[in-house]
């Protein structure tokens, strides 16, 4: 079973490395903080490397 990606909204500092380096996984909702709208838009270690490991505030991890 594939994991899926969560962000922590309550976390978010919506900074947008997320959604600037994985467009296609990632985007700011109606509140501005960033959101996993495509938990499949990209492999696992790509979402880990570009979004995971890089998040300043550590709110994406998986579900």
């Amino acid at each position: 079973m594939a994991k899926e990606a969560f962000v922590d909204q309550d976390m978010c500092i919506a900074c947008g490395i997320c959604v600037q380096n994985l467009p296609d996984v990632f985007r700011f909702d109606d509140s501005g903080k960033a959101e996993c709208f495509d938990p499949y838009g990209a492999t696992e270690d790509e979402i880990q490397q570009e979004a995971i490991d890089v998040c300043p505030v550590s709110c994406i991890c998986w579900k």
